[in-house]
């Protein structure tokens, strides 16, 4: 780590990049030092990614200077950037599924052997550069048969072979199970050890505060401060990235649940064969299903939004048995349901807000003769706009110029324009901000209060505990029991989660 007297290896200083009608980066400020973990934190659009895509030498800065070892440089592309030994990870990992490790990691700077590509040397590089990653995998592995936490330590290991002496990860561990985060952990502070400097980008505040050895927070395009390793603490980051303290993050209200609105009998999944789920969600319930990565959460919710069929058994929605053929019969049955990948599975990225929201309505709302409902779908998308505070320049932006946590409110109101009796979460708040977070949180009390019920998939400790009126815990593709809220602790869940106490009934 750079010693006081010492110059940063990084130095960012009074960067401001526009954009059309926006300014994304107010004259901002950085430091890094050498072998230093540093954690970026701040809400979606708080600038976090231009920046990081001006250090990548993807974006040039309208205004300020960079410095790298005490000499300004211009960051004017990608292989200027990695010149200087930075590079940067991104979220959705940039690797080439049909090509094998080696070729990935060096993909573009392939060593030559009498004009022809040397697969012999790189083979034997590779070996080496995975070796510092700590992944055992053979260098002729096709990437796409590697999980993706494996995948992650290939693009590190690519990194680390243009002699990256500044790692940029952005949201590194958003789509890892636990076991593959502590491993990149390990990673992270093997490489800190010795002498890699790594700029962490995480909304996962417990990440930071394990990993970083100092914390600069940007808030709505400008600096809002930093934090030296002995302040961090969930409390002040949270108060540096939304500006206010926030003493109650879940507003829960204790809610008379209703009728049964889902009432799932002997359910048995294709994932999942053999064990049967039974179990109710009434209106004006929150109900968590909590569990380890492949314990068939999702695989459940899929079943129940019709997306998969079911082998056996039984769902009533209101005291009603429905079949759920495909997903058009779950929605006009009253489900609706938004799924874990948004951006695969949620949202049309190329298509406008006021599309994406009119598309469940598109059947039922049509005029004679098949024609689109105009009226009603701009009313729909007026109303999501402002009930969930979507920010937008206009209901025909594009979705994906949208942050994550806006992309994800476009999701909802697509489903809350349906009206729906039960909702289906899963991982609602996966990659947001943290003030986003509670915007979500919000809503779902919200929509409780008004008798909608929902089942929300969390693999975050704090939300289930916080949210739930009442969790499910899965195990291995059965539920291993039921926790009701005075009953929840992250002990209790864990031990059902791993399987360590006995099956409980749940009715």
């Amino acid at each position: 780590m750079t010693e006081p007297n010492e110059k940063p290896l990084l130095e960012v200083a009074g960067v401001t990049k526009r954009f059309p009608g926006v300014t994304a980066l107010r004259h901002v400020n950085l430091t890094l030092g050498r072998g230093e973990v540093l954690a970026l934190i701040g809400e979606n659009g708080a600038g976090k990614s231009t920046l990081m895509k001006i250090l990548a030498g993807v974006q040039e800065p309208d205004e300020g200077s960079i410095s790298v070892d005490g000499a300004e440089v211009r960051l004017d592309s990608v292989l200027t950037a990695q010149k200087h030994g930075i590079a940067l990870i991104h979220q959705e990992l940039n690797l080439s599924d049909n090509l094998d490790v080696g070729a990935n990691i060096f993909l573009g700077r392939e060593p030559l052997k009498r004009g022809f590509i040397d697969k012999a040397k790189i083979r034997e590089d590779s070996v080496d550069l995975l070796k510092r990653v700590g992944l055992d995998v053979s260098p002729d592995t096709i990437v796409e048969h590697l999980p993706i936490g494996q995948q992650q330590l290939v693009e590190i290991a690519r990194a680390l072979s243009i002699n990256a002496r500044v790692l940029i990860m952005d949201e590194p561990t958003s789509s890892l199970s636990q076991h593959e985060t502590e491993r990149l952990f390990e990673v992270v502070k093997d490489l800190r050890s010795r002498g890699v400097s790594v700029i962490y980008i995480s909304h996962r505040l417990g990440e930071v505060k394990e990993l970083a050895d100092r914390v600069t927070v940007f808030r709505d395009g400008e600096n809002a401060g930093d934090l030296k390793r002995e302040s961090i603490s969930h409390n002040r980051m949270v108060q540096l990235m939304v500006g206010r303290d926030i003493s109650q993050f879940y507003a829960r209200k204790p809610h008379e649940p209703g009728a049964v609105a889902l009432e799932v009998k002997g359910l048995e999944t294709p994932a999942n064969l053999g064990h049967k789920l039974s179990f109710s969600v009434r209106a004006s319930e929150i109900v968590g299903v909590s569990g380890l990565v492949g314990a068939g959460r999702t695989e459940m919710l899929h079943v129940l939004f019709g997306v998969d069929a079911a082998v056996s058994g039984t769902i009533e929605i209101a005291g009603k048995p429905v079949q759920l053929s495909s997903p058009f019969d779950a929605i006009q049955a009253g489900i609706a349901l938004a799924p874990e990948d948004r951006k695969q599975q949620g949202i049309v990225l190329e298509m406008a807000v006021r599309q994406n929201i009119g598309l469940p309505g598109l059947k039922k709302h049509q005029k004679r003769f098949g024609f689109l409902n105009n009226l009603q779908e701009g009313d729909d998308t007026e109303e999501m706009i402002r009930r969930l505070r979507i920010k937008t320049p206009s209901e025909r932006q594009i979705v994906q110029y949208l942050s994550g946590g806006n992309q994800q409110k476009v999701v909802l109101g697509k489903w809350l324009a349906m009206k729906p009796k039960v909702l289906l979460l899963d991982e609602p708040t996966r990659g947001i901000d943290i003030g986003a977070k509670q915007e979500i949180y919000l809503l779902m009390e919200e929509l409780a209060e008004q008798g909608v019920a929902i089942l929300f998939v969390s693999s975050e400790m704090e939300e289930i505990l916080g949210m739930s009126d009442r969790t499910l815990v899965m195990h291995e593709g059965r539920i291993s029991g039921e926790l009701k809220r005075d009953e929840l602790s992250e002990e209790a869940i864990m031990q059902l989660a791993t399987g360590n106490v006995a099956e409980i009934s749940v009715t």
